[in-house]
């Protein structure tokens, strides 16, 4: 028992010290500066000593330390000295504070000298004289994002600049615009933004005289609105105590959401036999089952829509009227929601449905008494200084040519769609998902939000810490219990948030990303990753259907849709290349280069022309690996191009 007990108090003294080497030898003690009142905030910690905890712990060394999360190279924590303490001794990572002359009172520390990338750990021992109880009370704040430099930060340079020639040839080639944020160790170490905020003209034609993309260009974040609107709402209203996701939906949203089902027969899939099964299934929804897409409802159901075919779940006869759900305005839209049978028995498979997040929230706007945008900007976007991420950024101070544009023609797909009051003139500063537009006023829990890349990733980087600054949002229990795998067998779904799980999203996070990333995409080309394990946020926007459409058989496919600037996934997978190393990697990039130009070929369909943007597509990666050959005097490589560059 002895040597157990001698063991353990051994290895809680080893991680007190465990990676904070640099930190601890060399560096200048930490200074105490006097106070006047503490600042308003949410901290990520408020902890008393002696005693942190409240009793005295068998380890014996636990209760003198402490441990957070910050990033180096910033950080100020703050002391409140408690009436008749004589004195004490403070160490951030094994950096000593000179606490000489320290008495009662507020106090600040700067640990911008002494803070690490991920876990710190202060210790606060010797207080005196000794009995006393909260003789010094800590307050800890989050870090926040600050300017940084790749390469200071592990991102390779050569990588960066393959990734921006990347998507310059594709704008070349036809490709709209894109955005790129990194965050990486708490700093903003890539900002940069490509091509133009409006590309092409409703006919097609190139705009040539559309204003650039800037850094401050907000995008239609489409799907990401789920998680960084939705989700975060939900999130910080359950670290709150204020809401439970395992609540029945009955209970928040009224028992007529079960009650108010209609009988409807869908084509292609098991119904239950009557009415009443229906609405069993829905009483016994919780929350949670939105949040897991196992719900049962339809992915898209267009209630805007009068002539829909609700039954078979796509468009209708034209002038049929033959939508049994018809709905128009937020209110008509909860009713609908209402009526809305399930297409298959809860639980019983994982279905990808903008239901869920319309539901979820309305959910969020019954326990706030708020309307969804109002909550957010009041409570997380606000306090946390973001002023380029909103809903319905044309009624916030924004005009269209501050947002990158969308659909060229409304959403009539090029004029091969129609129904009452569908719009026809080019979206910019309107959200393009039918069902945010025409069914929730633009403010929904599924779509409606934009942002810019750089705002975007501050907003995600508060799932590395549960919060920002002075602002907390979500406590770690939380996050983790959102961003756990929601079974065994489903590694790559959180509550909401999509998983890199065992290798299950490698085409959005790349294959180098930890097994805990989680993130989420936009139909419209946004993608946003979050990787604890490499303190690592990339946020890849683009506005990838503001093109033509490429063909009547799919008009779901958009000429931007066939470049590689498009896929979000080719970011993240070329940014892990070389990270967090020093050596030369530019015949390492040629070779994936070539490679990646002989797949592009592999995307041309059949007896389609040289103007075909994937055969474009295929010309700027041929295009690109010639210049780069070139460059590095590779004939190999440089015959390959010219050879395919001749025959595209």
């Amino acid at each position: 028992m002895k040597k157990v007990l001698c063991f353990c108090m051994m290895l809680s003294l080893l991680c007190a010290g465990m990676g904070h080497a640099e930190s601890a030898g060399g560096a200048a003690p930490l200074a105490l500066t006097p106070l006047a009142a503490l600042p308003e905030a949410g901290w990520q910690y408020t902890v008393a000593f002696p005693d942190w905890r409240g009793y005295t712990d068998d380890t014996l060394a636990m209760n003198s330390m402490f441990s957070f999360r910050f990033c180096h190279g910033q950080g100020t924590i703050y002391l409140e000295v408690a009436p008749g303490v004589t004195g004490f001794n403070l160490y951030v990572n094994g950096v000593g504070c000179d606490t000489a002359g320290v008495g009662e009172g507020l106090w600040s520390a700067d640990i911008s000298g002494a803070a690490v990338d991920g876990v710190n750990t202060l210790q606060l021992t010797n207080i005196q004289p000794r009995g006393l109880e909260k003789a010094v009370t800590v307050y800890i704040p989050y870090p926040v994002v600050l300017p940084g430099d790749a390469a200071e930060e592990g991102v390779n340079p050569q990588v960066l600049d393959l990734i921006c020639d990347i998507i310059e040839s594709d704008i070349a080639h036809g490709f709209t615009s894109a955005q790129l944020a990194v965050v990486r160790n708490g700093r903003l170490v890539v900002r940069q933004a490509w091509g133009r905020v409006n590309s092409y003209n409703p006919d097609g034609s190139v705009n040539a005289g559309s204003a650039p993309v800037t850094d401050d260009t907000m995008y239609d974040l489409a799907s990401v609105t789920k998680m960084f609107a939705t989700g975060y709402a939900i999130q910080k209203l359950v670290t709150e105590g204020r809401l439970d996701v395992n609540t029945p939906v009955v209970e928040l949203l009224g028992d007529a959401f079960a009650g108010d089902t209609i009988e409807l027969t869908y084509a292609g899939v098991d119904n239950p036999p009557d009415l009443e099964t229906q609405k069993a299934w829905k009483r016994s929804l919780t929350l949670r089952d939105l949040l897991c897409h196992e719900a049962g409802f339809p992915a898209a159901p267009n209630y805007n829509d009068p002539d829909y075919d609700f039954a078979n779940q796509q468009r209708g006869v034209p002038g049929s009227n033959g939508n049994v759900i018809h709905a128009t305005g937020r209110e008509e839209t909860l009713k609908a929601l209402f009526k809305t049978p399930l297409m298959y028995p809860p639980h019983s498979r994982t279905l990808y449905s903008d239901a869920d997040y319309m539901l979820a929230g309305f959910i969020v706007e019954k326990v706030t008494g708020q309307r969804l945008d109002d909550y957010l900007k009041q409570n997380i976007y606000g306090p946390m200084g973001l002023g380029h991420v909103t809903y319905l950024p044309l009624e916030n101070g924004f005009a269209p040519g501050d947002c990158a544009a969308t659909e060229l023609n409304g959403n009539t797909r090029d004029n091969h769609v129609s129904f009452p009051g569908i719009r026809t003139e080019t979206l910019q500063g309107q959200v393009h998902d039918e069902r945010a537009w025409y069914c929730m006023e633009g403010v929904s829990g599924h779509a409606g939000l934009f942002a810019s890349a750089t705002d975007l990733a501050k907003l995600a980087s508060a799932m590395l810490t549960g919060g920002y600054g002075d602002c907390r949002l979500f406590s770690r229990n939380v996050m983790d219990a959102f961003t756990a795998p929601k079974a065994v067998d489903f590694g790559q779904w959180g509550l909401g948030w999509w998983r890199q799980g065992d290798g299950q999203r490698p085409w959005y996070y790349g294959t180098q990303a930890s097994p805990n990333t989680v993130g989420h995409q936009g139909w419209t080309g946004t993608l946003v990753m979050v990787d604890p394990g490499r303190e690592l946020v990339v946020v890849y926007l683009t506005n990838k259907i503001n093109s033509p459409v490429v063909s009547e058989s799919d008009l779901n496919r958009f000429a931007g849709s066939c470049f590689t600037a498009s896929t979000l996934g080719f970011v993240p997978q070329l940014l892990s290349i070389g990270m967090d190393g020093n050596g030369d990697i530019s015949a390492q990039l040629l070779d994936l280069l070539a490679d990646m130009a002989v797949e592009s070929l592999g995307k041309i369909p059949e007896g389609v022309g040289k103007n075909h943007p994937y055969v474009q597509n295929a010309i700027s990666k041929f295009e690109l690996l010639k210049a780069r050959a070139e460059a590095a005097d590779n004939g190999e490589y440089m015959a390959l191009a010219e050879e395919w560059l001749g025959k595209l």
